[in-house]
């Protein structure tokens, strides 16, 4: 696929349409905003198609916090070509194939190049809602207003600006909308399963991503528990189903969801003790994205990984809040989010 920048754009403002959130829990305004080229160690992007994640419907309702900040560009899963990049980006070059990632991977520092997690430590200090290296927003409203960036992605717009630290470069021969699949959602689960528990062959595993379907597996289980529970709705009530639900001594619980409300989880440190159960956090799966990314595309080109089977449904760009109804309806899995279809 050729570049996407031209002379009249190259190192220029880009005006183009983008999905508004200008008040917690409404309904998105297709608008006309303005795209600021890429600075130093910046890339934008032409995004091709994005999908919605329960992540963005958690920050589309919260209405107070460091996360929160109105007018905004939601959006963290997509796939897009790279229209122009800033001075100091040699990873990429116009034209090329691209996720951006929620989940900073720069490969230089300590955190990155230690084998365990996936931290990164390059940046000091953490702009929820900006640009990673000093907060500031690439975006201007209607009115001129500054919008605020979400995950440092913000996908709901036919262009982004994203950090290096923040893309990974795709085979122009992947499935773009598949590809857009990897840059959250199923990097999570297939982390989660992969990296951070590491699931033995034979093990019992339990899923809580709907309360009651998670507690029948259990009770289901002749051994009494399960060796790996995964918690991914962000539930307090649901994480402590899924310890209480785990095997005694071996038992794993792996927290994927993200509760957003500051409630407390309570575990009688005397049962930690006795029973030798553990429980860990997870953000992201614990992926690296350059480097596990990559991985999980070859498995999918060899057949071996299957993401036909997330998406469940597709909207043109201009109907990006049926995709926010189908996914609070339980009614879909992924939604594509075509941008130009």
């Amino acid at each position: 696929m050729g570049s996407n920048s031209t002379p009249q754009t190259a190192a220029k403002p880009i005006r183009c349409k983008a999905a508004v959130c200008r008040k917690a829990g409404e309904p998105l305004i297709i608008e006309e905003i303005e795209v600021a080229p890429p600075s130093s160690w910046e890339i934008r992007i032409k995004i091709i198609c994005t999908s919605l994640c329960q992540s963005d419907i958690s920050l589309w309702k919260l209405s107070a916090g460091p996360l929160s900040a109105f007018p905004r560009i939601l959006g963290h899963e997509a796939a897009g070509v790279v229209e122009s990049v800033g001075e100091n980006v040699e990873e990429v070059k116009e034209g090329d194939i691209v996720i951006p990632v929620f989940k900073r991977n720069c490969g230089e520092c300590k955190d990155c190049k230690c084998q365990k997690g996936n931290a990164c430590s390059k940046f000091l200090v953490e702009y929820p809602c900006g640009m990673p290296r000093d907060g500031s927003s690439r975006f201007k409203g209607k009115n001129g207003e500054t919008l605020h960036h979400t995950l440092r992605v913000s996908s709901f717009s036919e262009y982004t600006v994203v950090d290096v630290t923040h893309i990974v470069k795709m085979s122009p021969n992947f499935p773009i909308d598949k590809a857009s699949l990897l840059s959250c959602g199923v990097s999570t689960g297939l982390g989660a399963a992969w990296k951070v528990a590491e699931i033995e062959g034979g093990s019992t595993v339990a899923i809580f991503g709907l309360g009651a379907v998670g507690l029948a597996v259990i009770k289901e289980m002749s051994d009494g528990g399960a060796d790996y529970c995964f918690e991914c709705i962000g539930l307090t009530s649901l994480m402590q189903e899924a310890f209480n639900s785990s095997r005694k001594e071996t038992g794993k619980t792996i927290i994927l969801g993200v509760e957003m409300h500051g409630t407390p989880l309570s575990i009688n440190p005397l049962e930690l003790v006795m029973t030798g159960k553990t429980i860990i956090g997870s953000m992201f799966g614990g992926v690296k994205a350059k480097v596990d990314i990559p991985i999980f595309a070859t498995k999918y080109l060899n057949n071996e990984l299957n993401l036909e089977g997330f998406i469940t449904h597709e909207v043109n760009f201009e109907d990006i809040n049926k995709a926010f109804v189908l996914l609070q309806e339980r009614k879909s899995l992924r939604c594509i989010i075509w941008m130009d279809k």
